[in-house]
């Protein structure tokens, strides 16, 4: 189990933007197993909803790669990379929000690679239920891409 202190170790996301509390599980080559506590202090909480919107799903998602990936780096005495999501060509939602006070299971697994492509295959549980699938296309650039492509924009 990795927790949340060691996490911010390998993903980039910080404070708020960090929506993971811990790594239950993982298989360095394929699949990781995470968990998020789901409460008013989330970056996505909506007191309307009393919980986090359900399409938000597809970060929680995100950021197990993210983990996942730097947990490979970890293992190469690399550090994390900068990762984008390309596309969600798949999502699909069981209920509306996850309520404040839930705990989120996601499960992301990789299924294809080219290149620096990646696509993976994501669930998200509430108490056991599957309450969220999807796909996700996401890409991990270098540093000096990353670099490249924020002077690109002219983003400082």
């Amino acid at each position: 189990m990795i927790e949340k202190e060691e996490l911010q170790t390998l993903i980039p996301h910080k404070g708020k933007m960090l929506l993971l509390d811990r790594v239950i599980e993982y298989d360095i080559e394929h699949s990781i197993r995470a968990e998020y506590n789901i409460t008013k202090d989330c970056l996505f909480y909506d007191p309307v909803l009393n919980g986090v919107p359900a399409w938000a799903g597809f970060e929680f998602m995100a950021q197990a790669i993210s983990a996942l990936t730097g947990i490979r780096k970890r293992a190469k005495g690399e550090k994390p990379k900068i990762g984008f999501i390309l596309s969600i060509p798949l999502m699909r939602m069981e209920i509306p929000s996850f309520k404040n006070g839930s705990s989120l299971e996601v499960y992301v697994k990789e299924s294809d690679c080219t290149d620096m492509i990646y696509t993976y295959e994501g669930e998200a549980f509430l108490e056991n239920k599957k309450v969220m699938e999807g796909k996700l296309m996401v890409m991990e650039l270098s540093d000096e891409r990353f670099k490249n492509l924020i002077e690109g924009a002219g983003i400082s």
